[in-house]
């Protein structure tokens, strides 16, 4: 279930204007999608996604502060959905990340995937009313 509910929201989350880059070896997009796909037989709920440039961190904290069904927390790997903001450009990192966007990490967990897009989606409308 975690597989098929992560599969849905990064799918879902591809398609959004507000979205540069889901990061899921588990999509054909990703370019670390070969060696998932020879390494592993499946996924779990782990996915993050990067905001397109220019979506600043007030807009970022309304996004992650609007949503109800997820948690806060990075723990990962219980039933619950859980969200935490990655601040990237703090980060110690081989890729530069000055230019790029702000970026959310998220667990999905065993609610059903309509009621966390719908959440996400509450996020997005918040996010939009902040910027």
């Amino acid at each position: 279930m975690h597989e098929r509910h992560a599969m849905d929201v990064a799918r879902w989350l591809q398609a959004r204007p507000e979205v540069a880059t889901v990061f899921c070896p588990a999509l054909p997009q990703h370019p670390g999608h070969d060696i998932w796909k020879r390494d592993c037989r499946g996924t779990n709920g782990l996915l993050s996604f990067e905001f397109e440039p220019g979506i600043e961190n007030p807009a970022v904290e309304r996004f992650v502060d609007a949503l109800l069904l997820f948690g806060r927390g990075s723990s990962w790997g219980g039933y619950e959905s859980l969200v935490a903001w990655a601040n990237m450009r703090a980060a110690r990192s081989v890729t530069d990340w000055s230019r790029r966007g702000a970026v959310v990490r998220l667990h999905i967990g065993l609610e059903a995937p309509s009621d966390l897009l719908g959440d996400l989606a509450r996020g997005f409308t918040a996010m939009s009313a902040a910027r």
